[in-house]
């Protein structure tokens, strides 16, 4: 099997998952304490199935506390757990914290300008909101863990481009851009602010604020990475963490590939860019591997990109027409 893998964005763990848990634990403390004034001294915490009164409290230290420890001790363990615990961290993180903070919303929202906890508002409509979208957060954290990676070469495997009869072939390169990671974090940030302030009742509506503001954090995120896989199916590039949008070209389709130099200023700036050097995917200057078909070339900048361009030349070789007639 031949093959290499090359990461730049490594170097984000473990700030990145760290930034990310602290956002649901500033909102689920943050919440109760800046409606404390509109806020009796106990909060409506608990409501029957199918009732809309109240039937449970718990004094707004407690309320305030006690979802931030669940949330504390459950991202602590994750992130201590360290990379032994990446098949499962987001798709338990993502929709706990979807669960707590709209939770947390919904308390908030639900006694707001009461003065007895008994006399709070029904909480199932929201209640029932809550689930749906931490059921969807969870659906999409399976989505994220389970996005494949082409299967690693064996321990000691020296990389080479030519390839045995019937040798398998796994190469993969990522890089990602720091700076659009971190536009994603503040946009999205501050999504989940205006929609959270929204649910809990402390301002008019911001959905108007809240919708583009999520669409440019979806945008930057997904401009924010790239990745390219070799396999024996030839060649895939994803963008995002969800490896969407995608393009393939299988081997027979690559009249040739290799590796070249490339800025910015040659191609048009950053991002997805078209230009006099064909399609090029630019999220760094330097290395970039680059294939042509059908007269079309096409270039991503991941690294060890000579690597990938020998392999890709190899599996086209095998496909070729006159391979198969020694």
């Amino acid at each position: 099997m031949g093959g290499a893998a090359a990461d730049r964005g490594s170097g984000r763990w473990p700030w990145g998952a760290l930034g990310a848990s602290a956002v649901p634990l500033a909102l689920l403390i943050a919440l109760p304490l800046a409606a404390a004034h509109r806020l009796p001294d106990r909060l409506a915490t608990h409501w029957s199935a199918g009732s809309a009164r109240p039937d449970g409290s718990m004094p707004l230290w407690a309320a305030t506390l006690f979802p931030a420890l669940i949330w504390a001790a459950v991202a602590g363990g994750a992130l201590l757990a360290g990379r032994r615990a990446d098949t499962w961290r987001t798709p338990v993180l993502l929709p706990l914290g979807v669960a707590l903070v709209g939770a947390q919303a919904s308390i908030v929202r639900a006694n707001a300008d009461r003065a007895d906890w008994h006399d709070a508002r029904s909480a199932t409509g929201w209640g029932v909101a809550v689930v749906v979208a931490a059921v969807a957060a969870a659906g999409l954290g399976i989505l994220l863990a389970r996005r494949g990676l082409p299967d690693a070469p064996p321990p000691g495997a020296a990389p080479r481009a030519d390839l045995a009869p019937g040798e398998r072939v796994a190469w993969l390169s990522r890089t990602s851009s720091p700076w659009m990671h971190a536009l994603a974090a503040v946009f999205g940030v501050a999504a989940a602010v205006a929609v959270a302030v929204t649910v809990a009742g402390l301002t008019d509506p911001l959905w108007p604020l809240a919708a583009p503001l999520a669409l440019v954090a979806v945008t930057c995120l997904a401009c924010a990475s790239v990745q390219a896989a070799v396999t024996d199916e030839g060649l895939r590039v994803t963008l995002g963490p969800l490896g969407w949008p995608a393009r393939r070209w299988a081997p027979e389709t690559i009249e040739t590939a290799y590796a070249e130099h490339r800025t910015p200023g040659q191609v048009g700036g950053w991002g997805y860019r078209l230009s006099g050097l064909g399609t090029t995917v630019m999220l760094r200057a330097g290395e970039c591997l680059v294939v042509r078909a059908k007269g079309k070339a096409f270039a991503v900048s991941v690294d060890d990109a000579e690597r990938g361009a020998a392999l890709l030349n190899a599996l086209g070789a095998r496909h070729a027409p006159d391979a198969h007639h020694p």
